[in-house]
């Protein structure tokens, strides 16, 4: 019988040691995975002088697990997610989670990891703990209110602009209770921390709205774990389900949400193929209320619009698109006169 090789598990600070990415590379290229760019640490599993598994960590989310071929079968995916959550342990992450192909489902239960939602054959999004998404929804039940109508927007906000302040006043209008969601990724041209000032100033006039911070249950595009699916189109359909699936299956019943309001859009194939799945999946319990865009000066209004002429200092053409309170924010934040100071 054929003993076992040793295996060594080595830590690499991406920052520090990029070389170090282009045998992962080779690993991941071999179990059919792609490398996503903002993992910051990976574990490393050696074999003597080859690498032979990969784990990455970015942030709390658990990504490009790989075992080279001839030792899969013998424990190392085990072992490697081990070494990566005390990884993260240690950098004061205690709540992980990962995205992975419905096939390695019940290899990464068997590690501790419970199933969220999933998307077809495409992915299935996990979490180390059988609690999390319950927790999560105890804490949103805090915050219901009754209401016949109880609506919800979900928006990233980046920046607030008048056709955000238009959907979220027509959405009032329309509801008792009207539960706003920001989503909380720092993947956006503005932070977090802006944008969610922002919206809070451009709403505050309108009594029966409630501003949630996201949470990692409302799922950013850009921060989907996709290093698995190569198909755009694959990625675009597991993201959107994904998160659409926890909005109904969870966040909704524990607020109580029974209509979703969304803003028509002209610009994006990402965001509209969104609201499509919006449609498609909501439905059948959930109103979706899609509602058309506002124009200025004959265009409809975009938040990337608003970016654009903040590259080029134009502040009388983002005044026409944005609340004064948006307005006051950037000019003080971005404006050429703000840096000089």
């Amino acid at each position: 019988m054929q003993s076992q090789p040793t295996i060594d598990f080595r830590l690499t600070d991406v920052a520090k040691h990029p070389e170090r990415l282009s045998q992962i590379r080779y690993l991941l290229a071999d179990s059919g995975l792609g490398l996503d760019n903002d993992i910051t640490l990976f574990v490393e599993a050696w074999a003597g002088m080859q690498l032979v598994g990969c784990a990455g960590l970015a942030g709390n989310v658990i990504k490009c697990v790989a075992v080279n071929e001839q030792l899969r079968g013998e424990n190392l995916s085990a072992r490697l997610l081990a070494e990566v959550e005390n990884a993260a342990l240690a950098r004061g992450h205690f709540h992980l989670f990962l995205c992975t192909r419905p096939c390695n489902k019940e290899r990464f239960s068997r590690s501790g990891f419970w199933p969220i939602a999933q998307s077809g054959n495409n992915a299935v999004l996990m979490e180390n703990t059988p609690q999390g998404i319950e927790r999560y929804c105890r804490a949103l039940s805090a915050k219901r209110k009754c209401g016949e109508k109880v609506g919800a927007i979900v928006m990233n906000a980046n920046p607030f602009t008048l056709g955000h302040r238009h959907l979220v006043e027509q959405a009032a209008q329309q509801c008792d209770v009207l539960h706003l969601f920001v989503v909380r990724e720092d993947a956006s041209f503005f932070p977090f921390s802006a944008r969610l000032e922002m919206v809070r100033a451009g709403v505050a006039h309108l009594p029966n709205v409630i501003v949630h911070e996201g949470s990692q249950y409302i799922i950013s595009r850009a921060t989907f774990p996709a290093y698995f699916l190569k198909d755009t189109g694959k990625v675009q359909q597991a993201w959107s389900e994904i998160d659409v699936l926890i909005f109904r299956d969870h966040i909704a019943p524990a607020l109580g949400i029974s209509h979703r309001f969304i803003g028509s859009e002209p610009f994006c194939d990402i965001t509209r193929q969104y609201n499509q799945t919006l449609h498609a999946l909501l439905s059948s319990r959930i109103d979706v209320v899609e509602m058309p865009r506002i124009k200025a000066t004959g265009n409809a209004i975009s938040a990337s619009e608003v970016r654009r002429l903040l590259k080029t200092q134009q502040f009388t053409r983002i005044r026409e698109i944005v609340p004064e309170s948006t307005f006051a924010h950037l000019e003080a934040h971005y404006s050429a006169r703000a840096e000089v100071a």
